[in-house]
C-alpha cells in the first residue's frame, strides 16, 4: 500500500507526464507548420513517450492500492522563435523532469517504500537518456546553423526515429 504522500507525489507525476506529452505535442505542431515533418515526427514519436511514462506511474499507483486523481494539465504554448529554441527547452524541460524523479526517489527513500524506490531507478535511467537526446540534437542544430535551409539535413535524420 502506498503511503498518502508517495500517492498524492506519483499522481502529480502522472500530470506532469502529460503535461511533457502536450508540450512536445505543441512542438510537433509547430515543427508541421514550418514544413520540418522530420522535427515533428521527432516530438511525436517524443509525445507517445511521455504518455506512456503517465500510463506506466497510472499502472502503479493501481497496482500498489493507490487512488487516481487525475490534475488538470496546464496548457503549454504554441510558438517559439526557431528550432534551436524548442530545444533548448526541450533540454531544460528534461532536466526539470529528471529533478521530479529525483524528488520522488527521495520521497521514496524517505518513506521506506522500497517498491516505489525500486520502480522510479527505470525512470531515473531513462531521464540520463532524454537529457542526452535532447542535448545531442540541440547542438547538431546550432551546429548547423539555426536556419530552415540548414536544417533539412537534420530533419531527414529526425524523420528516421521509430
Amino acid at each position: 500500500m502506498l503511503s498518502k504522500s508517495m500517492e498524492e507525489a506519483l499522481n502529480r507525476q502522472v500530470n506532469r507526464e502529460l503535461y511533457s506529452a502536450y508540450l512536445y505535442t505543441s512542438m510537433s505542431a509547430y515543427f508541421s507548420s514550418m514544413n520540418l515533418s522530420g522535427f515533428a515526427k521527432w516530438m511525436k514519436i517524443q509525445a507517445k513517450e511521455e504518455r506512456a511514462h503517465a500510463t506506466k506511474f497510472y499502472d502503479y499507483i493501481l497496482t500498489r492500492g493507490g487512488k487516481i486523481t487525475l490534475l488538470d494539465i496546464e496548457a503549454p504554448k504554441s510558438k517559439w522563435a526557431s528550432a534551436g529554441k524548442v530545444f533548448e527547452e526541450v533540454y531544460a524541460h528534461e532536466q526539470k523532469v529528471t529533478a521530479m524523479i529525483n524528488a520522488l526517489v527521495e520521497l521514496a527513500a524517505k518513506v521506506i517504500d522500497h517498491a516505489s524506490f525500486e520502480m522510479l531507478q527505470w525512470f531515473v535511467k531513462e531521464q540520463v537518456e532524454e537529457e542526452e537526446h535532447a542535448s545531442e540534437i540541440l547542438v547538431k542544430v546550432k551546429t548547423l546553423g539555426d536556419v530552415p535551409g540548414h536544417l533539412f539535413y537534420l530533419d531527414h535524420e529526425l524523420g528516421k526515429r521509430e
